[in-house]
């Protein structure tokens, strides 16, 4: 009987449910498998107390056919989640039990816990693990490979910027949602004749924000690839409204966008990946446009709206392969994998690729610098989601 287990890190996005009902599915087709579900991402390896009289069932859980039966038809994650990354741990993070044990902090005062993480594994007598994450949670998932622990991947991001794969869990949920508040957002707009500024995630990759401008047709867009000057935006806005019978124009911002000349908008202390909380540039460009306007500006930041609610039916589908080329690829032994779409077909990617580099708009190809909006002239050759 072989123990494999299964994770979710990071940020939720619609489709994780999905991933992990499709995954167990897959792995009890066939004899001799049990299913273990790791609660709260990284920090599960962290909590979990490697002793035969204790009581780790916050921590983990069994999954099959069962438990697993409707999840798909909700958003979130059923295993919880968290952003801890054990490799670099703060002092606040570290359970009680291995206080003792933490070693020395490195130069920002974080913690290598990686070797409490692979005892855990190790306790559980783990002869897989499965992971669901973005960036941050895949990079310590490739550490536990070079460890040497038989790992498979599974990406997800709204942001749609994990390297390596053309399509992550969660974007076209987020794109959908996106356009759909954005048209919602409209009617006020249109009544009170006033600019809307709608601020969307992406910190580092504006791919979110284009397609979903793109397809909702809002008159400008910003996005985080590309600084930008509040004065100009603010004359091509004007001129959007005024061409528009309605009187309004809209503007959707990436969170990451940044003026020309500044950085980006952060608040709050580092998480464990280094990342401060982003967002702020739309109030900022909505106070800009009110001074230079002298009215009123709508401004709504769509932010967790974007990855509330069940999977659409594109993200449904890819969870429910992905999970089930995951479960495959562990069933083969393949592991130090990632599970991906290349040039449009499913495929599975050395993990190491994550790595290798950053996934972000093609700016020269996608995007209109001169006049903040996509720019998509011809799509003959070009890839589905126009990256």
């Amino acid at each position: 009987m072989k123990r494999i287990a299964i994770l979710t890190g990071g940020g939720d996005v619609p489709g994780l449910n999905a991933a992990i009902k499709a995954f167990v599915g897959r792995l009890l087709d066939h004899d001799g498998y049990e299913i273990v579900g790791l609660r709260r991402g990284w920090a599960s390896l962290l909590n979990i107390i490697p002793e035969p009289d204790a009581d780790n069932s916050a921590w983990i859980t069994p999954l099959g056919r069962i438990n697993t039966r409707s999840i798909d038809r909700f958003g979130g994650t059923m295993l919880h989640t968290s952003r801890i990354n054990p490799s670099i741990s703060k002092l606040e993070h570290i359970p009680e039990h291995l206080l003792q044990s933490k070693g020395e902090p490195d130069e920002r005062g974080r913690y290598d816990l990686t070797a409490a993480a692979l005892r855990a594994i190790d306790f559980l007598k783990l002869d897989g693990l499965v992971a669901l994450g973005g960036d941050g949670t895949l990079t310590f998932a490739r550490r536990l490979h070079n460890e040497g622990v038989p790992l498979v991947a599974i990406p997800k991001t709204m942001d749609n910027d994990v390297f390596g794969t053309d399509y992550c869990l969660g974007f076209s949920t987020a794109v959908t949602r996106s356009v759909m508040f954005i048209n919602d957002l409209r009617t006020g707009a249109g009544s009170h004749e006033r600019f809307l500024v709608v601020e969307l995630f992406g910190r580092y990759s504006g791919e979110t924000c284009l397609l979903s401008s793109y397809l909702a047709g809002v008159d400008r867009a910003v996005i985080a690839e590309v600084p930008f000057d509040c004065d100009k935006l603010y004359h091509l806005l004007d001129a959007d409204r005024s061409d528009n019978p309605s009187n309004y124009a809209v503007v959707a911002v990436s969170e990451g966008a940044t003026i020309i000349g500044g950085g980006t908008i952060e608040s709050g202390e580092a998480d464990a990946y280094g990342n401060r909380k982003l967002g702020g540039i739309g109030g900022i460009v909505s106070d800009y446009l009110e001074k230079r306007s002298r009215d009123k500006v709508i401004y709504q930041r769509l932010a967790y709206l974007m990855r509330s609610g069940a999977p659409d039916s594109l993200d449904q589908l890819v969870a429910n392969n992905y999970g089930s080329l995951a479960a495959d690829l562990m069933r083969r032994g393949d592991t130090g994998k990632m599970v991906a779409v290349v040039d449009g077909r499913y495929t599975a990617v050395p993990i190491e690729v994550g790595s290798s580099g950053r996934k972000r708009v093609d700016v020269d190809r996608f995007y209109d610098v001169a006049n903040y909006r996509p720019k998509v002239a011809d799509v003959m050759g070009m890839p589905m989601f126009l990256h």
